[in-house]
């Protein structure tokens, strides 16, 4: 198990790098690591410019993408998709399954903390928290498997394929 230290993008400035737990790179102000590069991560935001997302505000793209990854990942696991939006706490098999879907919102769209934390209705800290949680779990194949299945699904929902980029913002 990896144990990184993920801090703010201010934090991470001031003292130290912040580094994404999945692909152990710096993370930058705005996004995933790759996305400031301009390489091998494609924004789903960027791409709504071809629908009709991209006359929203970003923050409301936003939204409209983790309504998205809800809508999926509630199907996927057979759970409501009101429970998992649902801004008070939850039953423990709830709460892994919202886990998952902003840790997959996270590392396969390649959406900061902050803007998964303001899609989901959270708290950025709640999010870091999942990530470390998911990818800590995710040493258990069974459990790995489970959310490799769902970062596919989401990944050819957004039309990402392996090899491209997966930015979403």
């Amino acid at each position: 198990m990896l144990n990184v230290r993920l801090t703010t993008a201010k934090q991470a400035r001031q003292s130290e790098r912040e580094y994404c737990e999945s692909c152990q790179q710096p993370v930058v102000l705005g996004g995933h690591p790759e996305a400031a590069e301009g390489r091998s991560r494609r924004s789903p935001v960027r791409d709504a410019r071809t629908t009709g997302l991209a006359k929203l505000p970003r923050s409301e793209r936003v939204i409209s993408i983790c309504d998205a990854v809800i809508d999926i990942t509630s199907a996927l696991f057979s759970v409501s998709s009101k429970d998992l939006r649902n801004p008070r706490r939850s039953t423990a098999d709830i709460a892994r399954v919202r886990q998952i879907a902003m840790y997959v919102a996270h590392v396969t769209l390649a959406l900061s903390m902050r803007d998964v934390g303001h899609g989901f209705g959270r708290d950025r800290t709640t999010v870091l928290y999942a990530c470390h949680q998911i990818e800590d779990m995710r040493d258990d194949l069974e459990f790995d498997r489970i959310v490799s299945i769902t970062e596919r699904v989401i990944a050819a929902a957004f039309g990402l394929t392996e090899g491209r980029g997966n930015e979403v913002i």
